[in-house]
């Protein structure tokens, strides 16, 4: 390393210390004492600022004597600032009496040679270096500043002071730099690794950018740490320079899989310091797709095949402990010969509204094409569980007449227990078990019954078959239009309802438009007609009959012109039987004023 400048044979600069001395033989004896610039070696003393001028610098130093050594000054030994933000170095220092000082000198060491930044003195300030240019300044106390701070900026600043008689002083701060990385990231192996390779394989990559110093990355599984081990485990690291100057750091983790690390985790962690303490970023934990054959092979029913009634949708699924998984087939047994299902979709076979046929035995192959071309078989029973040939036994079976009982008797077939419940056509309960007997039916009694056959082991497997009871009877007329209030020469409509079975016929005593239609159990017939005077004077008769009998009934008209002349006499006697009882009441009161009546209790009874 050249030197700043020669020193004089006679100076003793063979301090071993990083920040030594050189002593100056002085006249009378008089040695003076001073620091030397730290790496620069016993020829090159920091007194930077006097180079060129040493020669007349010693001699004041000399002509000082040992008042110099009273000098003091102070700075931090380290200094550590972020990548990017503002360093600010200060320079404290003491001078006895209050003296001023002569000079300030900044420098930096770069290379084991001081560079200069700033000469100060009381009338001005002089900027040496040119590196950096807009990055450095002076505050008010003379500290230095550097922003923003880079990572070539990681050196030792010096600080000198000359006070006059008080001789030259020096101190140094060595400045830090440090950048936290950005958090690890890591990318799976994508395309799977097989277990029977033979050959170590990629398990996953981790990159951290933008360190400084340099970063390290470990390597995780389930947690633990993992070190490189010959034959089995191997961790690549690549370290690039940025051109800012900051580190980004890769790593290849290798290894053998075998089928347990199908559930792995994997993670990497890189590692930094600051301020000399170490600190962790963590990566997102990541699974590796792990090829491995088929040891087992498990074919089920989803729902539960002891639970499968007829109209399910069922699938069977074909499950398989390899990976990738295998290619799958599906076949039904029939007789002893096993049939392929085609509509099968890899793993899953769908069988949709199911009934007594789809029940057998089912089984699943599996061929793993990825392996050793190997097959795996399993089988299962599907029972699917039917109500079938529900009926209903009427006794007697010949037509029932009103006022007799009925037995009805529910059967159905089924490879479960059933239960039996009977309903109206209102859906209210009328019996349970396999029979219900009905009494004393009539037209009007509810003849629709329905028998519901359950089976309560298999939860929603119902059915139901409706049974009409038919009542014969002759008609029976159960409504007409009468009195029907009419005026002459009016068009009306008569009236007439009935209820029979089998169905009645209708006949009218007069001619006219007639209409039938059904009122629920009712059978109507209207009858429109113009009102004469012998149908006032007449009436009309419906007649009903069936094959059983006849009813019929007379509808009377009333004319309404005579109804009113009517009510208007009973009017008149009303009013004249209230005015001849006001007569006789006043009468009698006459009487009595005149004296004509006694007024004892036995003549008020004579009275």
């Amino acid at each position: 390393m050249p030197p700043l400048f020669s020193a004089p044979p006679s100076w003793d600069c063979s301090a071993p210390n990083p920040l030594g001395s050189c002593s100056v033989p002085c006249p009378g004896s008089i040695a003076i004492t001073f620091p030397i610039l730290s790496g620069a070696g016993p020829a090159a003393p920091l007194l930077l600022g006097w180079e060129g001028r040493w020669g007349a610098g010693m001699g004041q130093l000399c002509s000082q004597g040992p008042a110099a050594s009273k000098l003091e000054i102070s700075m931090p030994a380290e200094l550590e600032v972020e990548f990017g933000g503002t360093a600010r170095i200060e320079c404290n220092f003491h001078i006895p009496e209050n003296a001023s000082y002569s000079y300030i000198d900044w420098f930096y060491v770069s290379a084991g040679l001081g560079e200069q930044l700033y000469h100060i003195t009381a009338s001005e300030v002089v900027e040496d270096s040119t590196d950096y240019k807009n990055r450095v300044s002076l505050g008010q106390d003379k500290a230095l500043s550097i922003s923003p701070v880079t990572v070539q900026d990681a050196r030792t600043f010096v600080c000198q002071v000359a006070a006059g008689s008080y001789g030259v002083g020096e101190s140094s701060t060595e400045l830090r730099v440090y950048k936290v990385p950005q958090t690890p990231e890591i990318v799976p192996n994508s395309a799977g690794i097989p277990v029977s390779s033979a050959e170590i394989s990629e398990i996953a990559r981790c990159e951290s950018k933008n360190g400084f110093p340099l970063p390290n990355i470990t390597w995780h599984k389930n947690g633990e740490e993992l070190h490189a081990e010959e034959n089995q485990v191997q961790i690549q690291m690549t370290v690039t320079r940025e051109s800012s100057g900051l580190y980004t750091v890769s790593s290849k983790l290798l290894a053998f899989v075998t089928r347990e690390d199908r559930l792995s985790r994997y993670h990497c962690t890189v590692h930094y310091l600051v301020r000399g303490q170490s600190h962790t970023l963590k990566s997102k934990e990541v699974k590796v797709d792990i090829f491995y054959p088929v040891e087992t092979l498990k074919l089920q029913v989803v729902p539960s095949s002891a639970l499968v009634k007829e109209g399910d949708n069922v699938t069977l699924v074909c499950e398989a402990d390899g990976n990738p998984q295998p290619i799958f087939s599906f076949f039904k047994k029939n007789l002893d010969e096993w049939q392929e299902l085609t509509d099968s979709d890899g793993g899953i076979l769908n069988l949709r509204d199911v009934n007594k046929s789809s029940s057998g035995r089912y089984m699943c192959q599996s061929l793993d094409l990825e392996a050793d071309m190997s097959q795996k078989q399993d089988t299962v029973d599907l029972v699917v569980n039917y109500i079938e040939g529900v009926h209903v036994k009427m006794e007697p079976s010949s037509t029932v007449r009103e006022g007799e009982s009925v037995k009805l008797i529910c059967g159905a077939q089924s490879p479960v227990d059933l239960q039996y419940q009977w309903r109206d056509e209102k859906g209210k309960e009328v019996g349970v078990g396999s029979q219900l007997t009905l009494r004393n039916l009539t037209f009007e009694t509810s003849n629709t019954v329905s028998c519901k056959v359950m089976a309560p082991s298999v939860p929603g497997l119902e059915q139901s078959k409706k049974v009409s009871v038919a009542v014969e009877g002759k008609p029976r007329i159960v409504a007409i239009s009468s009195p029907l209030y009419v005026r002459q020469d009016e068009i009306v409509n008569l009236t007439c309802k009935a209820i029979a079975f089998p169905r009645p016929n209708f006949q009218w005593s007069i001619n006219g438009t007639t209409h039938e239609y059904t009122d629920k159990q009712h059978i109507a017939s209207n009858l429109t007609v113009r009102v004469s005077h012998d149908l006032l004077q007449a009436g009309a008769m419906c007649r009903v009959s069936n094959s059983l009998g006849v009813s019929e009934k007379h509808i009377q008209l009333v004319d309404q012109k005579s109804t009113a002349e009517s009510q208007g006499v009973i009017i008149v006697a009303i009013i004249v039987a209230i005015l001849v009882v006001a007569v006789l009441g006043a009468v009698i009161y006459f009487l009595h004023k005149k004296g004509k009546i006694p007024c004892g209790r036995a003549g008020k009874q004579d009275m």
